[in-house]
């Protein structure tokens, strides 16, 4: 939305004809002798080993999977084994042409690409760069099983250490390349370049896009290379991973340090297959995969189709685009052909191709035809090859028995406290900035930036000497505080990036940025497109290669449109790498009011169900700096929730108001607001001010003294305060804006419950939304908890109050009317 880009009616309303570039189709042309010219021999024969030692390791795992041993040694494994058989050539060739700061992401189905990238990486370090990786990942353990003194070299030891971290994580084993958190799908190995699989399909779409934002934003050497599956072009996550990925404004609005496209190759693995549909003819109109590139940018995204049967014209391929890329018009699009002679799975019979279709590719498997034009070119013997063939098959039963040896490779044990998955789900760590020798980019002085210099005429408190409010508008208010905490961190971690819709120019929906776009150059804050799954999904592979995301989605109900970005990948990739990888990531969410059903709800509930999220949800100023300070500091991903009820609310209980310089809040600790005796008010997010409201009622009407608690955060959630208040009042009541059914309310009230039965003289009370959709602003009196609904649940429930009278029916029985119904 900046000004410079004007738009002219008379330009965009002239009549014209939209011409497509062409897109090139199976292009590569280059003999085998112009390849052994530009890359000798050992190269080219080194290809074909790569492309046999997948086909063997993928065939071991079928026969596993099928008849229970493999040579006559039995396993049972339990697992899944998407294998990509047939597919070979595509995946060595691309790795072929990848260094090791190229980083590629997959999917369920890359045993192959992470082997392929893995042996074109041995090949490129150092002995000592090898065996320092190998001693320090893991502590160790991988090599300690793998290192037996029969290797006769670094690299290929090195080789066996791949092979073996990649089968124990397939097999769950604690010495696996995750600890065998991952498993099949998630299999990654980062000191390599592989950088984490996924079992969504198209999950990798977003990621990979925020892995290149990494490198272009820090200019980090490499590129990035996400390897999906053709059907995976019709998951809305990949549409919007592409539209992302494009945004003009990387190469017409950055400033020239970072103008350019994204280092990224979106490459699809097309295999023709989607489970058992087929996208060409059935599932999808394409009919040629490139052909979507012309749908993204007038470059056509550089698209090209190219025959991943033939691993030299996909090496051909990854060379020219990378120069594509080096020269900073990426990102490139890649439809390369490949097909697979297993089924979706082992389970798949395949009965939906028919036989003489496999029988057709196996004619030109590419281990067979790049074999023969091997030995056919002088290249290499008939002998050579097959002792490669042996030497390969050997290493894979080797590997194979150590993977399966109990005593060599044992599973974690996960029943007692403290074991793996209690340390990883959240990290708790704490890193100050992920670059700590760069400068971090700031425009000009903050001291004259013009919301900085217009809170500083604000009052940080919102009283007066006597206790009476002041006006809204000469006060430091929430909005402030988060444009404070953050403005905080900017300054001080290089690779934290905030983005989102209208984050820029505008300051965001609720102008919580505003005097950020004075701040902070294009690359550091910028407008997303509305693509919520993307922003969100963008952020984790930031954060996975190494950086720190502030992003934001404009309402809590489009978290739906996030769903699996948030509760698939955030929450999941630090347990899944065992803790190897971080998730310092903050999800900005607004919980709206007065715009009805779609736009007015609380689901905090749904992050708090989910493992692997800090959910925070502050309702003051001073809670809201010192919260967000602690959760931009941190290693784990927060889910921020804001109540667009608030964003003006003054700070009226931290004594002296909120400080101007930095602190932190710890996540995870309530907070007592009021202090009372005979009554405990637990409150989420908003609720506090009309719990509030309900307290001075009661003492002031009907002489009850009630302690309100604000719970602050979700996830962690200490008791202790709580408890302790229980203790003292004897009674509960549990409010916030979320609708009563499934609130996070009822799992406090049973945990309380649980901790202080014996305390408690009446069960707690959760008083709620009602289980309706939100209506029209005229009307949410009738739907959010107002103070006489609080009042009606402890007159009902808790404590009758003389001479009250309730404004809405809610006793047992109409409670348990309203269920009966389903409301």
């Amino acid at each position: 939305m900046p000004k410079s880009l004007n738009i002219n009616p008379n330009e965009v309303r002239e009549s014209g004809l939209l011409t497509i570039q062409p897109i090139p189709v199976n292009q590569y042309r280059r003999s085998l002798d112009d390849e052994v010219k530009l890359r000798g021999k050992a190269p080219l024969v080194r290809i074909l080993r790569d492309m046999r030692t997948i086909r063997s390791f993928e065939s071991m795992l079928n026969d596993v999977k099928l008849k229970g041993n493999y040579q006559g040694v039995e396993y049972n494994y339990r697992g899944p084994a998407h294998l990509s058989i047939g597919q070979e050539g595509s995946a060595v060739g691309q790795a072929f042409a990848l260094r090791v700061e190229d980083h590629i992401y997959g999917s369920h189905r890359s045993h192959g690409e992470i082997i392929a990238k893995g042996l074109s990486a041995i090949e490129q370090l150092h002995d000592d760069s090898l065996m320092e990786i190998m001693k320090e990942y893991l502590d160790g353990e991988p090599l300690r099983v793998v290192d037996d003194g029969t290797q006769e070299s670094v690299k290929e030891l090195a080789i066996e250490y791949l092979l073996y971290g990649a089968l124990a994580e397939i097999f769950a084993k604690a010495n696996g390349l995750n600890k065998g958190m991952g498993g099949s799908m998630h299999t990654f190995f980062t000191p390599f370049g592989v950088y984490p699989n996924n079992a969504i399909v198209g999950g990798s779409a977003d990621i990979s896009v925020g892995a290149a934002l990494y490198k272009h934003v820090n200019r980090q050497p490499g590129i990035v290379v996400c390897n999906i599956g053709d059907a995976s072009a019709g998951c809305g996550p990949v549409w919007e991973a592409l539209c992302f990925a494009t945004m003009d404004q990387f190469k017409e609005l950055w400033d020239e340090a970072h103008r350019g496209g994204l280092p990224l190759i979106m490459n699809f693995v097309n295999n023709f297959y989607g489970m058992g549909g087929q996208p060409v003819g059935e599932t999808m109109g394409f009919k040629i995969l490139a052909r979507m590139g012309a749908g993204l940018n007038p470059e056509n995204m550089h698209a090209e189709r190219v025959d991943g049967y033939n691993p030299l014209a996909v090496v051909d391929a990854l060379e020219r685009k990378k120069e594509i890329i080096a020269r900073g018009d990426g990102p490139v699009l890649l439809d390369t052909l490949t097909y697979r002679f297993s089924g979706h799975s082992p389970s798949d019979a395949s009965t939906y191709r028919d036989k003489s279709e496999i029988e057709a590719w196996q004619a030109v498997d590419s281990l067979l035809t790049y074999a023969f034009s091997l030995q056919d070119g002088g290249v290499a013997t008939s002998a050579e090859l097959e002792s490669q063939s042996e030497q390969v098959d050997r290493m894979t039963l080797k590997v194979y028995k150590k993977a399966i040896d109990m005593e060599l490779s044992p599973r974690t044990s996960l029943h007692l406290p403290g074991t793996l998955l209690e340390t990883t789900m959240l990290s708790g760590g704490r890193v100050e900035s992920f670059a700590p020798d760069r400068k971090p980019e700031i425009l000009g002085a903050l001291e004259e930036n013009p919301r900085v210099k217009a809170i500083a005429s604000r009052s940080r408190f919102g009283l007066d000497a006597d206790g009476k409010p002041l006006s809204k508008a000469k006060c430091y208010v929430i909005r402030d505080a988060i444009f404070e905490a953050a403005l905080d961190r900017f300054t001080k971690d290089a690779t934290l990036v905030a983005y989102g819709e209208e984050n820029r120019d505008w300051g965001g929906a609720f102008a919580a940025y505003r005097g950020l776009t004075e701040a902070l150059p294009y690359h550091r804050l910028f407008n997303s497109p509305i693509s919520e799954g993307a922003i969100v999904g963008s952020a984790v592979g930031y954060a996975l290669e190494g950086g720190r995301a502030l992003v934001e989605l404009m309402y809590c109900d489009f978290m739906g449109r996030a769903g699996d970005e948030i509760f698939n990948q955030l929450a999941k990739w630090q347990a899944m790498s065992a803790g190897v990888l971080k998730m310092p990531v903050v999800l900005r969410v607004s919980v709206g009011s007065k715009y009805g059903a779609q736009h007015s709800q609380d689901w905090t509930a749904i992050t708090a169900h989910i493992p692997g999220l800090k959910v925070v949800f502050p309702a003051t100023p001073y809670d809201t700096k010192g919260l967000l300070a602690s959760a931009l500091v941190g290693t784990d991903p927060v889910v921020f929730f804001e109540s667009q009820r608030i964003y003006d609310q003054p700070e009226i209980f931290h004594a002296g108001g909120v400080p101007e310089g930095y602190y932190e809040i710890p996540i995870g600790e309530p907070d007592v607001k009021r202090e009372g005796s005979d009554l405990t008010i637990l409150t989420i997010g908003a609720t506090l001010y009309r719990a509030l409201e309900a307290a001075k009622i009661l003492e002031e009407q009907y002489g009850v003294s009630a302690e309100i608690i604000d719970a602050r955060s979700l996830v962690p959630f200490n008791y202790e305060k709580v408890i302790a208040s229980v203790t003292k009042t004897r009674r509960i009541l549990l409010a916030s804006d979320a609708c009563e059914r499934g609130s996070f309310l009822h799992t406090m009230a049973q945990k309380i419950t649980q901790f202080a039965f014996d305390e408690l003289d009446a069960p707690p009370v959760v008083v709620g939304a009602r289980n309706w959709i939100t209506p029209p602003d005229e009307l949410e009196d009738s739907f959010f908890p107002f103070p006489c609904d609080i009042l009606d649940a402890i007159h009902q429930h808790i404590k009758p109050l003389k001479g009250y009278s309730v404004s809405r029916p809610c006793s047992n029985d109409e409670l348990g009317r309203r269920s009966a119904l389903g409301i």
